[in-house]
């Protein structure tokens, strides 16, 4: 396999994977939209060879289909997949001991490696400022490094196996950012690197920490990758590329000696600038807020480095492409750690983390007449408690019986939910607690609800396939569009402040209420631009679950609290766009017409088909 990122371009390139755009293009912008084109048309690999202020190349889309990616990783993919599935379930080894001899020989191989503090590492002294500093988004802070394998040790118990490999994006310049001595470290609760650095702070030292940009693929993928407990990062990372993780040390910081680009520094204890904004995958920027401050020690290079980069922005994008790499790899490792759970999708539309659907099992109590959610109200709890899947907003979950459900299927799994949810008993809140730092649907930074809707047995009603008459004609309310089953979107008034949306809401529902029940429409979102909500599915889902915070958001018609239980018969989620929300990412016109140039006939990208 790979021993370093130009290899792998040069096999994609030979097999067709990959263009090389040899016109010059500006890391301002320009990049970033040409990957975002080529990237929505199913487009290759893209090695731009002249970039305008920098003498590096940069690569971007290398994992922009789960096709390449696995291309990418043919000859070590089966490998790896036994090695996280034994970590997962070790009684497969000890029933088969014979059939894993494999699995153990590709953990073992992969061990890191250090090479002699004496061996000369290739690698030349540069500063940031000859990095291609790539802007992605108009409101964007600065540049940032967003394929960074950002590593740090434990101080409690130092050394590579005991280390945190994570993706955390870098800002290497903007805001008051001095240029070439400091760089920002953004990174969320529920990281590695926080613990370090807490260990760190506790006894009064700075963390080192080394970000590693490019080298073989399977050392970018190894930084995003959910590994089970004691399967290290870079035990991983050697695995998967077929060839130990070399490393050394220099001047205390340790050295991945395949990576294209090395970032020293350190952290120090409450030190921390503004950091953002920047276009973030839920679709829209996430603003300005004190992060780490990483003071540079050093910046190496390899001669001839390439730079990798991405450009995340609203669903589907490069890292939706990873996502799906990850859960190919990972398999059901959900079920192991949540006995019950048969499957878990955060869903990509929705941004990941506000949205998740899963699948429970139901065997509390067989005996009784009447199904109702038991056992998965448990599964939930767990769900919901574990690693990133507790940054979840929304928790849709079900058992099957009489047929097979798949999460996968959004609008089949949506639909049986809504035809066998009890809204005066399925509904369950958790308030004041923490959700994605990414989002801003909450009451501030990190903080929010999230609220679970279990279903489980018999139909109880007939889904709407038309808008009810009764949702029409609602003074102030108006263009009422049928989503899916069951579900109609109506614009409302724009949104003033919480006080004004308790008036509307009310007078709202009273309004529904007073025109006769409406079993068959469960769900009504009330939105700014109800066309466009119901234009697509995925529209839909994205609008519905990153514009609301349950808690604050969640209305219904006849509702009230039984013994503290909040209770309805039409669920309203109020998803119209809130003052304190952080505004949707929108391309530049002028960038988007000055690229064109490269889609032209003749052009580098001219024969790519785009949609």
């Amino acid at each position: 396999m790979y021993r370093n990122l130009e290899e792998c371009i040069v096999d994609l390139e030979a097999n067709g994977h990959l263009v090389r755009i040899r016109e010059e293009v500006d890391p301002y912008l320009e990049m970033a939209a040409i990957h975002l084109r080529v990237y929505e048309a199913g487009g290759p690999a893209l090695l731009f060879e002249n970039v305008k202020g920098s003498k590096f190349r940069t690569v971007s889309n290398l994992f922009g289909t789960i096709e390449r990616s696995k291309f990418i990783f043919r000859e070590t993919w089966e490998a790896a997949q036994n090695v996280i599935a034994l970590r997962n379930d070790p009684m497969k080894a000890l029933k088969n001991p014979f059939k894993h001899i494999g699995a153990g020989l590709t953990a073992w191989n992969a061990l890191p490696m250090k090479t002699s503090d004496s061996t000369p590492v290739a690698l030349q002294e540069i500063s940031i400022s000859d990095l291609p500093l790539i802007q992605h988004w108009p409101m964007d802070g600065g540049a940032f490094v967003t394929l960074p394998q950002v590593y740090s040790e434990d101080p409690d118990k130092p050394g590579i196996m005991n280390s945190n490999l994570g993706m955390y994006r870098v800002q290497l310049n903007g805001n008051d950012y001095e240029l070439n001595k400091e760089v920002g470290i953004h990174y969320q609760i529920h990281r590695g690197i926080g613990i370090h650095q807490d260990k760190a702070n506790k006894k009064g030292m700075p963390l080192k920490v080394s970000i590693f940009i490019g080298g073989p693929p399977s050392h970018t993928l190894s930084a995003v990758m959910p590994l089970p407990e004691g399967l290290s990062e870079m035990t991983f990372a050697g695995m998967l590329a077929g060839r130990r993780f070399r490393y050394s040390y220099i001047d205390g910081f340790c050295i991945s000696n395949d990576a294209d680009f090395v970032i020293t520094g350190e952290i120090h204890t409450n030190d921390t600038k503004p950091e953002g904004p920047f276009g973030d995958h839920l679709g829209y920027y996430s603003l300005t807020h004190p992060f780490p401050v990483m003071k540079i020690h050093k910046v190496y290079a390899k001669p001839n480095a390439i730079w990798p980069f991405t450009v995340v922005g609203r669903p589907p994008q490069e890292d939706t492409s990873f996502g799906e790499l990850i859960h190919e790899l990972t398999g059901d490792a959900i079920k192991q750690e949540i006995p019950g759970v048969k499957e878990v999708h955060a869903v990509d539309a929705a941004g990941v983390h506000p949205l998740l659907f899963a699948i429970g099992s139901e065997r509390y109590t067989p005996y009784q007449q009447v199904k109702q959610p038991t056992e998965m109200l448990t599964i939930a709890n767990r769900i919901l408690g574990t690693g990133q899947l507790s940054l979840a907003k929304y928790l849709f979950i079900t058992a099957e019986e009489h047929r097979p459900l798949t999460t996968h299927d959004e609008v089949d799994f949506l639909t049986y939910i809504l035809e066998r949810i009890d809204l005066r008993r399925d509904i369950h809140f958790y308030t004041n607690t923490t959700i994605d730092t990414l989002d801003y649907s909450g009451t501030g930074l990190n903080s929010g609800s999230k609220v679970v809707f279990a279903a489980y047995g018999d139909t109880k009603r007939e889904l709407c396939k038309q808008v009810p008459d009764e949702l029409k004609e609602i003074r102030g309310y108006e263009n009422a569009r049928l989503v899916m089953p069951g579900v109609v979107a109506i614009q409302g008034p724009d949104f003033a402040s919480y006080a004004e949306a308790e008036r509307e809401m009310q007078s709202f529902c009273e309004a529904i209420r007073a025109k006769g029940p409406i079993s068959s429409c469960p769900m009504i979102v009330l939105c700014d631009n109800s066309s466009f909500v119901s234009a697509s599915l995925s529209n839909f889902l994205w609008v519905t679950f990153t514009r609301s915070n349950p808690s604050h958001d969640i209305y219904g018609v006849n509702s009230g609290y039984e013994f503290k239980h909040w209770a309805c018969d039409n669920v309203i989620i109020d998803a119209r766009t809130k003052p304190h929300q952080a505004p949707p990412l929108i391309p530049d016109p002028e960038v988007e017409k000055k690229i064109e140039r490269l889609f032209a006939k003749g052009a580098n990208l001219g024969e790519v088909k785009l949609g």
